[in-house]
């Protein structure tokens, strides 16, 4: 990179804290050791974590201190009003300043939305943000959104998703035109709520590559590039999809450890059984984007671990490689007028 990029982490945010979040910055910094990181929470905490970073990589790090952490059980509105010195509000603070290009957090998912909505703003012809993250299919991975900062959408909602999920698709994925598909309860015309019915007929008069209403399966079939939903039907979604990844991953030890024959056939086995566990763990697409705002905010999983946040950063700085937001508010210009 040409200009020294330094994103924000808040550090206090899910479950493990600094314990968690500050192994994962020393391994991410091991990789790019031309980024800087600004940590935002308890300095004391924080320190404790870092006696076994590599010593060239401790003035890649500052340390912003702050005592105030959004907890997990505040609401949003609260969280905005009465956490504005939390380590979340300061990490978001520091890229609506300019001092950071990307902020990461591991909180309170409707406290970032809200907090980052209120500091940053959204782009312009994007009415409300959504949290879009890559699951696994067959040809690669699949973008969802939205994941579950909007409950209750209306049809001009989706279709904004549907806008930012495919720019999204050619910036991150190189593709000149991914396909778009409405996720539904069916793939016949008749099927569906009035907020998808419309926004069928919205996309349909897009210039997206509109492939109409897909079912569930579908995002893992490879088939489709960008699945869109509201935030209720892709929460449940992801977590069925991580559910399901769990189980199968469990079960197959279960199989493999029945008896002296199965553990032989797992042992012969291990290579084919760790590319599976590669391709189905949640850990490795950890990190959602929360799209339509005027900056950068990556959302980790809150009971992520080391590996899973380092992740987490990895799609912060890919976004700001590519300028993301820039590029969402341009294709939004050329569409909108």
């Amino acid at each position: 990179m040409t200009e020294e990029t330094r994103i924000a982490v808040d550090a206090m945010g899910g479950d493990g804290g600094p314990s968690v979040i500050m192994p994962s910055i020393n391994d991410f910094l091991s990789k790019h050791d031309d980024v800087k990181i600004e940590v935002y929470g308890n300095e004391k905490e924080i320190i404790k974590h870092t006696k076994k970073f590599e010593q060239s990589l401790k003035s890649n790090i500052e340390i912003i201190h702050t005592e105030e952490k959004v907890l997990s059980e505040d609401s949003p509105s609260h969280a905005l009003r009465h956490k504005k010195n939390s380590s979340m509000s300061m990490a978001i603070q520091s890229v609506k300043n300019k001092n950071t290009k990307a902020c990461v957090s591991a909180g309170n998912t409707g406290a970032l939305m809200a907090i980052s909505r209120f500091i940053l703003g959204t782009l312009d012809g994007i009415d409300r943000p959504a949290i879009e993250t890559m699951l696994p299919s067959l040809s690669g991975h699949t973008h969802v959104l939205d994941l579950g900062a909007n409950i209750d959408c209306k049809s001009e909602h989706l279709y904004q998703f549907a806008v930012m999920g495919s720019v999204l698709s050619m910036i991150l994925d190189d593709k000149t035109n991914p396909c778009v598909g409405l996720l539904n309860v069916g793939q016949e015309a008749i099927k569906g709520n009035i907020q998808v019915k419309e926004a069928d007929d919205l996309l349909k008069n897009s210039n997206l590559n509109y492939v109409g209403f897909v079912e569930g399966d579908d995002i893992f079939c490879g088939n489709i590039d960008v699945v869109v939903c509201d935030g209720f039907v892709g929460n449940i979604a992801l977590k069925t999809s991580e559910g399901i990844a769990k189980f199968i991953s469990s079960k197959l030890k279960d199989e493999y450890a029945k008896n002296v024959f199965t553990k032989i056939a797992g042992i012969s086995s291990i290579k084919v059984l760790n590319s599976f566990k590669k391709v189905v763990d949640p850990r490795r697409y950890n990190g959602a984007s929360l799209l339509g705002l005027k900056g950068i905010i990556i959302k980790s999983h809150g009971g992520a671990d080391s590996y899973a946040f380092c992740n987490s950063l990895e799609i912060a700085l890919k976004e700001v490689k590519k300028d993301v937001p820039s590029c969402i508010d341009k294709k939004l210009k050329e569409i909108l007028g």
